[in-house]
């Protein structure tokens, strides 16, 4: 036997010295593998597996959240496109003729006058004359002024379009 002893959980074995050879002996009581020839059977940890499923759950979380972010980039994309658009209204109608007081939340035309080569904000919309538009009007739009000074095109009732 030798001199040192190797206790774990209460337990003592020792370690002993074979010629100049010093064998380490466990403490069968605390190891998570048998130690004898008689102990019961037991299989390694399947490490290359477990990396595969933990690869796999990772992606599979990392996909969700790639997901998640480009549909909010969509999201984002899409309100960009909208602003961008209604800056270009915006610009066409402060680059428009008009002779009339302007209303806000109150549905105009934008036109194209092919006489004068000039683009007009109209009240009346293609529908509306008694007598048919005048042949020169080439309609763009149905447009609505807001509160905060830009213009935005809508459908033939005043509601936003996209």
């Amino acid at each position: 036997m030798s001199d040192k002893p190797n206790s774990a959980k209460g337990v003592t074995s020792f370690d002993i010295t074979t010629g100049n050879t010093l064998v380490n002996f466990f403490n069968r009581n605390v190891t998570p593998y048998p130690v004898e020839v008689g102990g019961p059977k037991f299989d390694l940890v399947p490490i290359t597996k477990q990396k595969d499923i933990m690869l796999n759950v990772a992606r599979l979380h990392a996909q969700q959240e790639y997901d998640r972010i480009m549909e909010l980039v969509g999201v984002l994309q899409k309100q960009a496109a909208q602003i961008k658009r209604r800056l270009e209204i915006t610009d066409m109608v402060h680059g428009a003729q008009y002779t009339f007081q302007l209303y806000h939340n109150k549905v105009y035309w934008l036109c194209f006058d092919t006489y004068k080569q000039v683009t007009r904000l109209c009240m009346l919309g293609p529908n509306d004359w008694s007598s048919g538009a005048p042949v020169q009007y080439n309609y763009i739009c149905p447009v609505k002024w807001l509160g905060d000074h830009t213009w935005i095109e809508v459908d033939e009732n005043g509601q936003p379009l996209g």
